[in-house]
């Protein structure tokens, strides 16, 4: 198990592309982890007084080497207050469920995870439901958010002291827009409705704008990360010109003020599933510098991705189905990859969306001895 100095020095290898380095290990998540401590092969959680140095050591993971500074949500918006939580209807085996973000969930009856559940409603349907209900819950100066803030701040100062990097983390627009409205009425509102589209991002950027300005007032940021998911198996949810309209000139904005405000240069990484290929290009004209997942099957391919891209940052890119299959052909895809990606550089290995529960514990165990060679 390595050190943090280690870690430290692996992750920021990473970012200047140096070649032949050891790779910073880490893994996109977990969904096998129920199913491997039913089997007996993991203690649980209660068993163990640092179950985070466990997970590290038996798979051969380094230490974060990440200081992440939050506060602009991740997949949903980030409101303050949120939604109460509250049982909507019973449909027999499901209930409907308001949860803390506005949204009516179906989920079955005592459990809430494991499964993708189904949104039936958003709070967000016109230009009344978000100025009455919504607009007011991302305003920047709630008390409460500068309170969070605060601590975020100083213990991401505490982590950039010893040299992780300083990341802050953030809802893209696409995916913050879908958290409102939903995945279909979203489509619409972009050509029936584009003022509200615009409203909404005005919020966005304000909130991220304030937020930001008020981490740099202690740390100088590495990178922003935005959760997109703007893309799906086959390429892009929106067409570019849409991105370009509705998404870029808040990202512009954006970057642009923590560029001003920072102390040194910054990464942007843009984390997309689905067929990125498509909207790689795009992204560059933005100025970004790393890239993830690489979903396998949606077609993306690390190693044609880092020919064609040899000054963008990668994570990702491991099928998760060949890590299902047999130890040979896991063998097999990790030379093929880390042949080329090693000397390269700037990569960072990971399960392109999760260990899913059909991973057997004994492959995934001999998939990490195999990275802990490189």
């Amino acid at each position: 198990m390595s050190t943090i100095e280690e870690s430290v020095k692996k992750i920021n290898d990473f970012y200047s592309f140096k070649p032949g380095a050891d790779i910073y290990k880490k893994e996109f998540g977990y969904y096998a982890v129920d199913k491997w401590r039913e089997q007996g092969y993991l203690k649980k959680e209660d068993e163990i007084d640092d179950y985070q140095s466990y997970f590290e050591e038996l798979f051969h993971l380094d230490k974060n080497a990440v200081a992440g500074l939050g506060s602009l949500g991740w997949d949903v918006a980030e409101f303050y207050p949120k939604y109460d939580e509250e049982i909507l209807e019973d449909r027999g085996e499901c209930e409907l469920v308001q949860d803390t973000s506005g949204r009516g969930v179906l989920y079955f009856k005592g459990r809430r995870q494991g499964y993708m559940p189904q949104y039936i409603t958003h709070p967000v349907k016109d230009m009344k439901t978000w100025e009455e209900n919504v607009k007011w819950r991302l305003n920047p100066n709630d008390p409460h958010r500068k309170i969070l803030a605060d601590k975020q701040a100083a213990e991401a100062a505490k982590g950039q002291a010893i040299g992780k990097i300083v990341r802050q983390w953030s809802i893209g627009g696409y995916m913050y827009l879908r958290s409102l409205m939903g995945p279909e009425d979203l489509l619409y509102k972009f050509y029936d409705e584009p003022e509200l589209i615009h409203s909404c991002m005005e919020s966005w950027l304000a909130l991220a704008d304030y937020i930001t300005a008020y981490h740099q007032q202690s740390v100088s940021i590495d990178e922003l990360f935005l959760g997109e998911d703007i893309c799906y198996k086959t390429g892009s949810l929106i067409a570019p010109d849409m991105i370009r309209e509705f998404l870029f000139p808040y990202y512009q904005q954006l970057i642009e003020n923590m560029r001003r405000r920072n102390k040194k240069p910054l990464h942007l990484y843009i984390d997309t599933d689905g067929y990125c290929n498509c909207v790689i290009d795009l992204y560059k004209e933005l100025g970004m510098t790393h890239i993830s997942p690489l979903e396998v099957a949606s077609g993306c391919d690390v190693v044609e991705i880092a020919k064609q891209y040899p000054d963008l940052l990668l994570e990702g890119g491991i099928d998760k189905r060949i890590l299902a299959d047999s130890k040979d052909a896991i063998a097999r895809e990790v030379e093929r990859i880390m042949s080329y990606m090693k000397p390269r550089g700037g990569y960072i290995p990971t399960c392109d969306h999760g260990v899913p529960e059909e991973v057997p514990f004994e492959n995934y165990v001999y998939y990490r001895e195999l990275m802990s060679h490189y």
